[in-house]
């Protein structure tokens, strides 16, 4: 039904035309998005958005007074995992991310922003994220490590004990809410970077849960940020595939990550 949803969304030209400005650049108000469809009503646009944003492919945020939207890939990547074999998906991985291609200009506060729903538990949920029998399972074959107190450290590390990603826990409130820094170990010129943010946040609808991940608080468009966008949607719809169906998708980590881990 999600892919359904989204196809009826992707169908009309307009708001394929609202999705390409997101693209471009993401955080947008809609006084902005009105100006991309010059011939169309304030309305018109608000009713295209609400599709959009009913369909998956574009979430919302509160900045003050004014009400930003931002590009959410996973649905499209769900599209893809449906009839891209899992030997082709490491080459269409990187162009699925529609939200981190083709960036033109910087935002002045970048963050990526994602949300997908998934049939299962808060409790479920919240252990898929803090398990890492299961982590190995969709988050590129590493296992996560924590204490899961304020304060303690996180990794996420291959079987062979390397250690790819670390940070700190900042806030870890079960089943709900789950804040830890993010540094990416295996590139020097991202280890360098001020550690960003992932914000995981779990929202009981019925028989579902909202899933909603946000990364930020990077300075500017740096190297993580831009790295980043390419991985979070195959994540994201690994674990949703997971907790569904029991199966993994078997993503297999981006070349230049395999590359790394085999050097």
């Amino acid at each position: 039904m999600e892919t359904e949803d989204a196809f009826r969304a992707l169908a009309d030209p307009s708001r394929r035309t609202l999705l390409d400005a997101l693209r471009e650049r993401d955080g947008q108000a809609l006084g902005e998005l009105v100006e991309r469809l010059p011939g169309m009503t304030r309305f018109g646009v608000m009713k295209h958005l609400r599709i959009l944003e009913g369909a998956g492919l574009v979430t919302t945020r509160r900045d003050g007074r004014r009400k930003l939207h931002f590009l959410n890939p996973v649905p499209i990547q769900l599209i893809a995992d449906r009839w891209i074999s899992r030997y082709a998906q490491p080459w269409t991985a990187a162009m699925v991310d529609l939200k981190s291609q083709l960036e033109a200009r910087p935002m002045p506060a970048p963050k990526h922003v994602y949300e997908t729903y998934i049939r299962t538990s808060p409790e479920r949920l919240w252990r898929a994220l803090t398990d890492p029998d299961l982590t190995q399972r969709y988050y590129y074959d590493t296992r996560v490590a924590s204490s899961w107190r304020t304060g303690d450290p996180i990794t996420y590390a291959w079987t062979d004990g390397t250690v790819t990603i670390e940070g700190e826990i900042v806030e870890a409130d079960a089943p709900r809410r789950l804040v830890h820094t993010f540094s990416f170990t295996q590139d020097p010129e991202q280890a360098a970077e001020r550690p960003s943010r992932c914000t995981w946040e779990i929202v009981p609808m019925g028989e579902a849960c909202l899933l909603r991940l946000t990364h930020d608080d990077f300075d500017g468009e740096t190297s993580t940020y831009r790295s980043v966008g390419n991985g979070w949607g195959a994540i994201l719809s690994g674990l949703k595939t997971l907790l569904e169906t029991g199966e993994p998708l078997h993503i297999q980590a981006p070349v230049e990550e395999t590359a790394g881990r085999n050097a």
